[in-house]
């Protein structure tokens, strides 16, 4: 076969996601989907072809093939499904597939692996989450893999520092973010009325409230310590979840039913965020937040915890605060200090968007992956030449 016969196919790659339900991970990989050039012939595998962001994966011309694992990977039929995977790869003829969370990793490499096919885990946050004996088993299966994507440099140290994967074997690629997009989507305007907050200052915060990681209850007692200093403050909680209620019943003893405005899940949050005057991610662990990200993109000053990636976002006092976790006296301080200094605000928000566009730009997401894609391929000996061809951003 000659170069030029060799390059005459796409590369076949498969992104494989436990679903699309709203998530950060779901969301960079409807930004994979909408950006990689047309050097990608690209299918999409799911465990569960459900989620609200199933409508937007449908408008990029993506119909996902599902393999459920109906409740558990320890069931018996696991192994089957694992070998229908692979079959499924095969006809599908992949040359690599990336895939992005837990679930999907720990049947999907082993497909992979059954296939043929080079693989690409996607590590996109701490595993914080996972007991001891799933964080075993999870690091096992990403060994396994051919090459390892975290988004952050913590995850990044964490993977060679606990789980013992090779620096070499790992690339840390940033989440990225459509400016463009994210601008139209402000334009837009709300999809709902918001609170009435009169002229009082807005706090935006934006997090699931699945898992008490995000400890919104940190920000509930700054709140009220702002409040007792006498500060007029109004906070925006979007997000939804089975906690949701144990963080009303909080906001309610504290006092602060009254400024604390609970929003659910909401797919206009560029111009929510676009009606306040600072940020706030107070988590215990994080991975590369989207949240944080599009706050930075609507020129919020971000105050956020020193954990995972947050630090790679937010340069404290540059670009907004950042403070220890688990100390709503440092939370209520930070916060305080701008909302009594606007102008100094409103320079860390500036200095936000341009981290952003410089640094976080969808098209340098893309680039990226395509490079990590075309490297890893290049490794493959005895196959099919595929087109490499760089992308262009």
């Amino acid at each position: 076969m000659t170069e030029a016969q060799g390059a005459e196919r796409p590369v076949r790659l498969v992104q494989f996601v436990r679903s699309f339900h709203i998530g950060g991970t779901e969301v960079q990989v409807l930004e994979l989907l909408r950006g990689l050039p047309s050097t990608y012939d690209v299918r999409v595998g799911v465990l569960e072809a459900a989620g609200p962001l199933m409508g937007q994966l449908s408008e990029l011309g993506h119909t996902p093939t599902a393999f459920p694992l109906n409740g558990s990977l320890m069931r018996v039929g696991t192994a089957g499904t694992i070998w229908r995977t692979a079959q499924w790869l095969k006809a599908q003829r992949a040359d690599l597939v990336h895939v992005h969370d837990f679930y999907s990793t720990l049947m999907v490499v082993p497909a992979a692996k059954l296939a043929g096919c080079k693989v690409v885990v996607g590590r996109l946050d701490l595993a914080h989450w996972h007991g001891q004996l799933r964080r075993a088993v999870y690091a096992q299966a990403t060994r396994a893999a051919d090459h390892v994507i975290a988004n952050a440099d913590a995850i990044r140290s964490m993977l060679i520092r606990e789980e013992h994967i090779p620096g070499h074997r790992i690339s840390v690629i940033h989440n990225g973010l459509d400016i463009a997009r994210f601008d139209q989507r402000l334009e837009e305007g709300l999809s709902a009325p918001l609170p009435e907050t009169g002229d009082a200052p807005v706090l935006v915060h934006v997090a699931n409230m699945s898992h008490p990681v995000k400890r919104q209850e940190d920000l509930l007692v700054a709140l009220s310590l702002l409040r007792e200093q006498g500060m007029r403050l109004h906070t925006f909680l979007v997000g939804d979840g089975p906690r949701r209620p144990g963080i009303v019943a909080r906001a309610r003893a504290l006092g602060l039913s009254d400024v604390v405005h609970f929003l659910g899940h909401r797919q206009d949050v560029p111009a929510i965020y676009a009606r306040a005057q600072l940020g706030v991610l107070c988590s215990a662990a994080e991975g590369l937040s989207n949240a944080v990200m599009e706050g930075m993109a609507a020129r919020l000053p971000m105050v956020v915890t020193r954990v995972g990636g947050n630090p790679d976002l937010i340069e404290d006092g540059r670009r907004g605060r950042v403070v220890e976790p688990g100390q709503p006296e440092q939370l209520a301080a930070a916060l305080g200090d701008i909302l009594s200094q606007p102008q100094t605000g409103r320079r860390m928000g500036r200095a936000a968007r341009r981290f952003v566009e410089h640094e976080l730009s969808l098209g340098r997401m893309i680039a990226r992956h395509d490079a990590l894609y075309r490297r890893t391929l290049r490794r493959s000996s005895g196959r099919e030449a595929v087109r490499l061809a760089p992308v262009r951003v």
